[in-house]
């Protein structure tokens, strides 16, 4: 009697623990399933918020879009010739730094300078960058002003050299905000272990479009379709009236981007006797910030 009542408590502790192992598990893939989602959405809204669709887009495809995205953003320093411009430091004792990047620009990014002219409207330069490096400022003294120190503070906070491919125009002088911007492309892909990504692909920033390898950001979702109802990565694209833009139209008119992702979890689960795949779905609406050309 004590070998059949310990038999049937241990069949009893071991169903519940079957039980419990599958609801965690479960519990498990579904919540990787929602944080793919969030992943996604997270990561294209905020470079697809603040790019400008003047001259940035470069791809606009139901699963893949390709643009220039902000990568930093600083001041001029100061201007030793036409090509060679120093940068303030990007960390500084009040607080207040005038250098902030998301990734630290090279030769394959642009940089864009803001002309302030007196005979004509202000613009934005845009120079290919043929070289970045970091060193202590000798003098920033040009700076001064703007940056609220003095000359021996500036000094020990170091600074940026950012050497052009093309001189600047006399527009461009000390306290001229820069932003940095990087050509890159997201895209739905099939992965070496059969599953599908949301992947990430640095491109040059002139000419034809080179891309380089692709590295996997968040997923998996589910296989890519012609049928946007069951792909796993969708982009739409929308003007100023709400209208969906048609293949091949100007990306000047793109007013909205609405991505849709749908992940799966990398394991089927059984609820209820049946067989499933942890799954979740949602939509994001962003409106493009920098419309103006």
């Amino acid at each position: 009697m004590v070998l059949a009542l310990l038999g049937i408590i241990g069949s009893t502790i071991g169903v519940t623990l079957v039980r419990q192992q599958r609801f965690y598990r479960g519990a498990t893939e579904l919540l990787r399933a929602r944080e793919g989602i969030r992943d996604a959405t997270e990561l294209l809204s905020t470079d697809v918020r603040g790019m400008s669709v003047a001259d940035t887009v470069r791809l606009l495809a139901d699963s893949a879009m390709e643009f220039f995205a902000n990568i930093g953003s600083s001041v001029v320093c100061e201007a030793t010739s036409g090509t060679v411009v120093s940068l303030p430091s990007s960390s500084s004792k009040p607080g207040n730094a005038l250098t902030a990047f998301l990734a630290q620009p090279d030769t394959g990014d642009i940089a864009v300078f803001y002309g302030d002219s007196l005979a004509g409207p202000s613009h934005w330069e845009r120079h290919r960058i043929a070289g970045f490096s970091a060193r202590t400022v000798a003098t920033c003294s040009a700076s001064s002003a703007f940056v609220g120190r003095t000359g021996s503070d500036t000094e020990r906070q170091g600074g940026y050299v950012l050497d052009l491919s093309a001189p600047l125009s006399p527009h461009v002088g000390a306290g001229a905000p820069v932003r940095f911007i990087r050509r890159g492309r997201y895209s739905l892909y099939r992965a070496s272990d059969g599953s599908w990504y949301l992947g990430y692909r640095r491109c040059n920033a002139a000419s034809v479009s080179t891309c380089g390898a692709i590295q996997p950001l968040s997923g998996p979702y589910r296989a890519y379709s012609s049928d946007p109802r069951n792909t796993g990565l969708l982009f739409e694209y929308f003007d100023e009236s709400g209208s969906r833009l048609l293949p091949g139209a100007s990306p000047l008119t793109l007013a909205r981007v609405d991505i849709t992702a749908r992940s799966e979890g990398r394991q089927r689960i059984l609820v209820e006797g049946r067989v499933n795949t942890p799954a979740d779905s949602g939509t994001v609406a962003i409106a493009i910030r920098n419309r103006a050309p």
